[in-house]
This record gives structure tokens, C-alpha cells and sequence, in this order.
């Protein structure tokens, strides 16, 4: 089931559902939150910036490897059905 369509489709959702969640969480969480703060409220946003996008590329990594083990042939599947 390595590269079928239906994955290609479920990787392609799993990519909006990610950008959406991080567009809102810069969008209403950060400036609501942290804004009043002042300068502290400015490192924490920083802070919390740095800490989505690791979580970001922590998940772009796990589906690079695992299409790379897909398309090796390997055991390694993620199963996003």
C-alpha cells in the first residue's frame, strides 16, 4: 500500500490539518496570551515560535523516513488510515 493514492491523500490532509493548527495557534494564542507581558511576553513568544516548529519538523522527519522506508521496501509503515 506504499504510495497509493489513498496515503498520498491522507499525507496531503495530515499537512493542511498541521499548517492550520499552527497558523492558529501564531494567530490567537501567542499575541492574546503573551502580548500584554511586555518583554517577557516577547522571549516566550520567541519560545513558543521555536517550540511548534520543532514539533513541526520532528513530524517531517518521521513521514521522510517512513515514505524512505516504503519506497526501500523496509517494515517501517506508517499507517495514517
Amino acid at each position: 500500500m506504499c504510495f497509493s493514492l489513498g496515503m498520498v491523500e491522507q499525507l496531503i490532509i495530515w499537512l493542511i490539518v498541521i499548517c492550520a493548527a499552527v497558523a492558529i495557534i501564531k494567530l490567537l494564542l501567542v499575541p492574546l496570551v503573551f502580548q500584554p507581558m511586555g518583554q517577557p511576553g516577547a522571549i516566550l513568544i520567541q519560545i513558543v515560535n521555536i517550540v511548534i516548529w520543532v514539533i513541526v519538523a520532528i513530524a517531517v522527519v518521521y513521514i521522510v523516513f517512513d515514505l524512505l522506508a516504503c519506497a526501500l521496501g523496509g517494515g517501517l509503515s506508517l499507517r495514517l488510515r
